[in-house]
């Protein structure tokens, strides 16, 4: 697939249903590096990019059957708020341990939202079957070229945004993001690097491109709830992910909380834990960048605002 093409296409179908976000200096982070600020896209999510180029994408026999998706919150948001501007019917299945706050959001947005299961997989195969049976697309929160394609407008604009760019650290989920980011800029500038950043405590690609092969990861509750899962067996951002990630870094809880807790104080802006995490990924490695062009994406803003309070209070749970 010629990436660059597809995200180029992309870009020119969402713009007018997207913010293009922008990019902030952060010298308090580090020297030459450039925040880029999806916690203030619309939704506070990169995902509604995603989302609204795969419904605009589809046909309108298909918009008219209505789609279904999986997630743990900011995709099933984004879908949400693209099919609610479409006119699109939709249906949202989200994990049993999904936030409230995302779950009340979507279901604002005149969604159906049904609670299944105790993972994101889990989640995810359930909902496969319901379109199946319902004659409805199914939108996957990362396993989906449209997807990708969307969330890869985020690497058309930092190109444009940063001159000579070094570096990106970008967190890792399902990989959708990333591969996205990470194929674009590939395809523009081979050279520049990207580092993926995963929470120790669900390193489910990371764990997967280390092995060679996509696999069950054992996943454990982590501040970053937007990365948290495994990868669903035959996602094409698996071979994505391994072709275009320099570096795959893991950190941990404390360190997450300590960067939604820096941002919050020194940049007065909100950023969920999977923001915090590509942060975190940064500070670990700041000393081989020192020289670098460098971009971190925060990719969201959406944190539960029980969350929130404990770590201001100095807490990483």
């Amino acid at each position: 697939m010629d990436w660059r093409a597809e995200i180029e296409a992309a870009v020119d179908r969402i713009s007018p249903h997207i913010r293009r976000t922008p990019v902030e200096q952060a010298p308090d982070i580090g020297p030459n590096v450039w925040l880029k600020c999806e916690n203030l896209q619309v939704t506070g999510s990169f995902k509604v990019r995603g989302g609204t180029n795969a419904l605009l994408k589809m046909g309108a026999e298909q918009r008219s059957r209505g789609v279904v998706t999986a997630s743990s919150g900011n995709h099933g948001l984004g879908l949400a708020r693209a099919a609610n501007q479409l006119g699109i019917p939709a249906t949202v299945y989200v994990p049993n341990h999904a936030d409230d706050s995302k779950v009340r959001t979507i279901q604002n947005l005149g969604v159906n939202v049904d609670r299944v299961g105790d993972d994101c997989v889990e989640t995810e195969a359930y909902a496969r079957i319901m379109a199946t049976g319902k004659g409805q697309s199914y939108v996957s929160p990362y396993n989906d070229a449209a997807i990708i394609a969307g969330q890869g407008t985020i690497g058309h604009e930092l190109f444009q945004q940063i001159a000579d760019l070094d570096a990106v650290f970008v967190s890792i989920g399902g990989g959708g993001l990333i591969s996205g980011i990470g194929a674009y800029l590939k395809a523009v500038r081979p050279d520049i690097e990207i580092i993926g950043c995963s929470p120790a405590a669900s390193p489910a690609m990371h764990a997967c491109m280390n092995a060679g092969k996509i696999f069950d990861v054992v996943c454990r509750d982590t501040l970053s709830d937007a990365t948290a899962g495994g990868v669903e067996p035959g996602a094409i951002t698996f071979d994505l992910c391994t072709q275009v990630i320099d570096r795959s870094l893991l950190v941990g809880e404390a360190d997450i909380a300590a960067a939604i807790r820096d941002v919050v104080g020194t940049h007065h802006m909100l950023i969920e834990g999977a923001a915090g995490v590509a942060i975190a990924g940064y500070r670990q490695v700041a000393k081989d960048y020192v020289n670098k062009n460098t971009a971190i994406v925060l990719c969201g803003a959406n944190i539960g605002l029980p969350t929130l309070r404990k770590v201001l209070q100095g807490g990483s749970r």
